[in-house]
């Protein structure tokens, strides 16, 4: 991992394996943390002081900690957590974490003792495609269960809603917020996991383009069956200010569109509504489709923790610990695979000020799985 301090992604995921899940540590996954690594040694580190209270051990190298110091490879499966430290950004704004470099290093111990356990990866791939892309070939080659990704696809949905397999979407609008590429990625693993059930399959990405808060509503009004799947969508937002969406945003540099355009014809949306929705109130991940033949789109909610305990890296949790439990993936790792790729062009076009970006490349395709969201009421958050 990057760094393992309070509220990190380190923190959130590996605490479910420590004190079990929420609200009371009664159930916990079937792994046991048996040793750790951290690029990064922050003052406020936790991992140390968590290592004599847990047993586990602090290792000096990723090959140490998938050896346990020996010559074979002592662990039944690998947590990849490259999120939070102190990295460089490159002149397109994205932050260099090494998820690349921490894969490099598990694949060198894999091969070198001929053997692949499984693998989860923490939000997108890479910053790169062709990183992004070594990563998949990579894993391919060396049969490595490999699972990446959001904690949004995951989580729980108000209401919840699974679209049936096969279904024929019109389009599809999302809703997100926040940092523009860190939160831009769960808005567009949100939209993915949803329209990949679409009939045929996801076929992959023909073009994509991110356009400013300035175009982005005259790029949306050129469809015409956009502005009721938006209003369907803005619908659901929990807390938002109370001003018109579209005025608001209009004054936000920090708004954006991102369009999507699909291999086999279809088109989506990313709708980044900074400015007008509040910042810190969890949940404002939405989805919106328009389904075929229907009077009105489809539309939920993503519930997200704004606060402690952070469930819905529980549910994150427990898709890990099934492909641990399995060797298998709960989910196709090609979605992940996608959506960074999407990402990547999109920061791409917003650095050259909306051009469309072509994008050959994302002939990703495969087929959904049942795998779907956490069922039942999320443990309440403390105050």
């Amino acid at each position: 991992m990057t760094e393992y301090r309070h509220w990190s992604h380190a923190d959130v995921i590996i605490r479910n394996l420590l004190d079990g899940y929420p609200p009371n540590g009664k159930t916990k996954p079937d792994m046991q943390l048996v040793s750790l690594w951290t690029d990064q040694v922050p003052k406020a580190d936790m991992s140390r002081d968590l290592a004599k209270k847990h047993g586990f051990k602090i290792c000096d190298t990723i090959a140490e900690a998938l050896t346990l110091g020996g010559d074979k490879l002592a662990v039944d499966g690998v947590l990849s957590i490259g999120e939070h430290g102190t990295y460089p950004k490159n002149e397109r704004g994205q932050i260099l974490y090494p998820r690349r470099r921490f894969f490099e290093d598990i694949c060198k111990v894999f091969e070198k003792t001929k053997q692949s356990v499984p693998v989860f990866n923490d939000k997108h791939l890479a910053v790169a495609w062709e990183d992004a892309k070594w990563m998949y070939d990579r894993s391919r080659k060396l049969m490595v269960p490999f699972l990446a990704g959001s904690s949004v696809p995951t989580c729980w949905r108000k209401p919840n809603l699974v679209l049936k397999k096969g279904v024929e979407l019109t389009g599809a609008v999302q809703i997100g917020y926040g940092p523009f590429e860190a939160y831009g990625f769960h808005a567009l693993e949100g939209l993915q996991c949803m329209v990949e059930r679409r009939k045929g399959g996801e076929s992959g990405v023909n073009a994509v383009t991110c356009h400013d808060s300035t175009t982005m509503w005259d790029a949306l009004d050129r469809h015409a069956w956009t502005a009721p799947v938006v209003e369907a969508a803005l619908k659901h937002v929990p807390a938002h200010s109370k001003d018109d969406v579209r005025t608001t945003t209009k004054k936000e540099k920090e708004a954006g569109l991102f369009e999507v355009e699909y291999r086999d014809g279809f088109r989506a949306f990313v709708l980044m509504a900074n400015g007008w929705i509040y910042e810190g109130t969890g949940g404002s991940f939405i989805f919106a489709g328009q389904v075929k033949g229907e009077e009105k789109p489809q539309s939920c909610q993503f519930f997200l923790h704004n606060m402690e305990p952070f469930a819905h890296f529980m549910e994150l949790t427990k898709a890990i610990d099934s492909m641990m439990r399995t060797g298998h993936a709960p989910y196709p790792i090609e979605r992940t695979l996608l959506t960074t790729g999407i990402l990547d062009a999109v920061m791409i076009s917003r650095s050259k000020k909306g051009e469309r970006i072509e994008t050959p490349h994302l002939d990703v395709k495969y087929q959904p799985t049942e795998y779907g969201p956490a069922l039942g009421d999320p443990p309440p958050e403390k105050k």
